[in-house]
């Protein structure tokens, strides 16, 4: 079989040095926020040129504290995309604040700016914005509109650590950037993780008391907060990670420049978008394909596994019910959950396993489309 992704594939190749800071921490003897979560926190800071960065305990409660940090809250709307992982209009919802979808550019999948303007109301405090599959959203646009109608914007990063819009990283252009350390990501963990970045010392500062029980002394509780902790384990192995995720990226650039020669000439496989300017990491390599599900299934009995991220948009959630969104609200999400499939992609993919990919999807496409 050839996955979707291999998770062991860099622990094998850095297993000397990962096996050696997890002994360290096992021997060290503190197992919550240690010397590797403080170190690692200074360290993304500085690669991706913040002065903030705060551990947690996985990249959803990074974008409810985000909120929360943010005074989010009941009788607020916020706007989002309605194609995306539940986690995005979860923690609005989770504070009590109300999702307000737009639909999104079929092209890129990420949110239209169109839309977004055209949903703000006097409800609105604030946009949280996904960078999907890897590809920036076009935050220039976004940013304009939020500027004019006075709102914060929080960027969903947990599938684009790395990516730029134009020098600028993903994360460091709204109030609150949100990462997901999950093992699958472009930096993954061994578990559960996550982290906010921001350019506000006020955020930074009520995000770690909102981590630890609301408390900025221990102890002493402020407010209502929760236990989100990123564990000392995972930050010492994320801190053996991070300097090889731009190789890492480089790779998946390359990964995909194959998939798109070897495609670029299936009329019925509509490869994914790149923006000028911007860097795009490929945490997925997603395509549109007539017949989806029936080409998924060949390639499954052909022993090459993909995946669909998302097959149901979230205004269509039964979660979401009380929204009173029906089917046709957002076509574009809908067509999109309707055709997308993700293609194997990872640093570590051998030419010859792409190839077979590539070969395969080739031969099925036309029958399936028939």
């Amino acid at each position: 079989m050839i996955p979707i992704v291999d998770v062991t594939a860099q622990y094998l190749a850095l297993q000397h040095e990962l096996d050696a800071a997890m002994r360290q921490v096992l021997a060290g003897g503190q197992f919550i926020l240690g010397p590797n979560v403080i170190a690692f926190e200074n360290e993304v800071a500085t690669y991706l040129g913040v002065p903030h960065a705060v551990g947690l305990n996985s990249g959803t409660d990074a974008l409810v504290l985000a909120l929360r940090a943010l005074d989010i809250g009941p009788g607020d709307d916020v706007i989002t995309t309605p194609f995306s992982f539940a986690a995005t209009s979860e923690a609005i919802a989770s504070n009590g604040a109300r999702p307000v979808f737009a639909d999104i550019d079929p092209a890129t999948f990420n949110l239209d700016p169109a839309a977004v303007e055209a949903a703000v109301t006097a409800k609105t405090q604030a946009i949280v914005v996904v960078h999907l599959y890897g590809l920036p959203a076009p935050m220039d646009e976004i940013s304009q509109i939020a500027a004019r109608h006075g709102l914060a914007i929080v960027e969903d990063c947990a599938q684009a650590f790395g990516a730029t819009v134009g020098q600028q990283n993903v994360g460091t252009i709204g109030d609150v950037g949100c990462f997901s350390f999950f093992p699958t990501k472009n930096l993954g963990a061994y578990g559960d993780g996550g982290m906010i970045v921001t350019r506000s010392e006020q955020i930074a500062r009520r995000v770690r008391a909102l981590r630890a029980h609301g408390a900025s002394t221990k102890y002493f509780h402020d407010e209502l907060g929760m236990n989100s902790r990123l564990d000392e384990l995972q930050a010492a192995l994320l801190r053996v990670k991070l300097p090889h995720v731009r190789r890492w990226n480089e790779q998946r650039a390359k990964v995909a420049e194959r998939y798109r020669e070897g495609l670029a000439d299936q009329q019925d496989i509509t490869l994914p978008a790149e923006m000028a300017g911007n860097r795009h990491v490929y945490h997925q390599f997603t395509i549109r394909v007539a017949g989806r599900d029936e080409v998924r299934k060949r390639l499954l009995a052909d022993f090459v596994q993909t995946m669909v991220y998302y097959p149901l948009p979230l205004h269509l959630q039964p979660v979401h019910r009380e929204l009173d969104y029906a089917t046709g609200a957002f076509p574009a999400a809908e067509a999109a959950a309707h055709d997308v499939l993700s293609l194997p992609m990872f640093p570590e993919l051998s030419t010859t396993d792409q190839r077979i990919v590539i070969e395969r999807l080739r031969a099925l496409v036309p029958a399936a489309v028939a």
